[in-house]
């Protein structure tokens, strides 16, 4: 299997800090539940609860967590694909969520999407070409040559070629078709692209080559990514900093390799003690969490991890954590953590 980059981008070596692209704070997005005769809301699922950070120019943020924890809800929150409750996401310094009608077209040319499922975000009725051309169509190229000219450039930057343009998405394998999902993605030029788990729905064997591809074209074209994914292997490899997700919250933030040799918060912790070491003579402690994850309709109070944390205290079910800087750039909400 082709070996994955190492995708580090030194931020950190530069005496003037990059500069923030996007800035989320407080995001939140309540999903009703509707019920009885009138259909009225019965309840809330609190898929993201106040959730905040920041990506710079060029970076890429990796947000890890389990099934059903809210990061495809923050990504898709951020492009204002869901609606969100409340909250700010800055792009550039302005605020997408308060864009109207015609300023928000203005962002989606920036802000860019790669879906997980690279079969459903194609519609199966489209040949490629048109595929990844609709998206210049929509922004106002109207020249048929000059699009189709773009659309040729992009395929064959994520390597594919002129034929496949006359194809329809069933005559594709699955590695080819997120390839025309990222061209797609490519062809408005965006600065910053949400990477929604692009490899979960892949073979092993050519989920290497769909990540190498995706840090070359962030070296080529100075792109900046949401790297959303379950798989914490992937991620080490993948991304600048890491944020941990759990039940729509982020319990820790941190620079890759700090967050890997010095993880903090418990779940973490569990985490990656699940990571398979590829050495058979090296053992490590697996963390074996009890009980199920709650439900998002109603979640703990306090922290929302202490009904499975191995190191609760009485304070843990009573008050919410504070997210608070334990070290120089690495963020935690943890009561055990002074």
């Amino acid at each position: 299997m082709e070996q994955i980059q190492n995708n580090a981008h030194p931020h950190s070596a530069s005496t003037n800090p990059p500069k923030n692209l996007l800035e989320v704070k407080d995001l939140v997005k309540y999903f009703s539940v509707r019920g009885g005769l009138f259909k009225k809301t019965t309840a809330y699922v609190k898929a993201v609860d106040g959730v905040s950070f920041n990506i710079t120019q060029g970076e890429t943020l990796g947000l890890v967590g389990e099934s059903g924890c809210g990061k495809t809800t923050v990504g898709r929150s951020i492009l204002r694909l869901t609606t969100a409750t409340s909250g700010q996401v800055l792009f550039e310094g302005k605020d997408v969520l308060k864009a109207r009608s015609w300023d928000l077209k203005a962002f989606r040319r920036n802000m860019q999407i790669i879906f997980q499922d690279p079969y459903s975000s194609l519609d199966p009725r489209l040949q490629i070409a048109e595929s990844v051309g609709l998206p210049l169509y929509v922004h106002g190229m109207k020249n048929a040559k000059q699009r189709m000219e773009i659309v040729v450039a992009m395929l064959e930057k994520v390597g594919l070629e002129s034929y496949h343009l006359k194809h329809y998405p069933h005559e594709f394998s699955g590695g080819q078709l997120q390839r025309v999902g990222i061209a797609r993605a490519l062809t408005l030029n965006p600065k910053f692209i949400v990477c929604d788990e692009p490899v979960s729905a892949l073979d092993v064997s050519i989920e290497s080559q769909i990540l190498n591809l995706l840090s070359d074209l962030q070296d080529e074209f100075g792109l900046t990514y949401l790297f959303i994914a379950h798989n914490l292997s992937v991620v080490k490899h993948f991304s600048d900093r890491v944020a941990v997700m759990y039940l729509g919250k982020i319990v820790e933030l941190a620079d890759r390799t700090e967050i890997y040799e010095n993880h903090l918060h418990p779940y973490t912790q569990a985490l990656m003690s699940a990571i398979p070491i590829p050495n058979p003579t090296l053992k490590r402690q697996r963390i074996i969490l009890s009980g199920d994850v709650p439900s998002p309709l109603n979640p703990p109070t306090g922290c929302r991890f202490h009904t499975r944390c191995p190191v609760a205290m009485e304070q843990c079910s009573q008050q919410e954590p504070v997210y608070k800087e334990a070290n120089p750039g690495h963020w935690v909400a943890c009561w055990n953590v002074g």
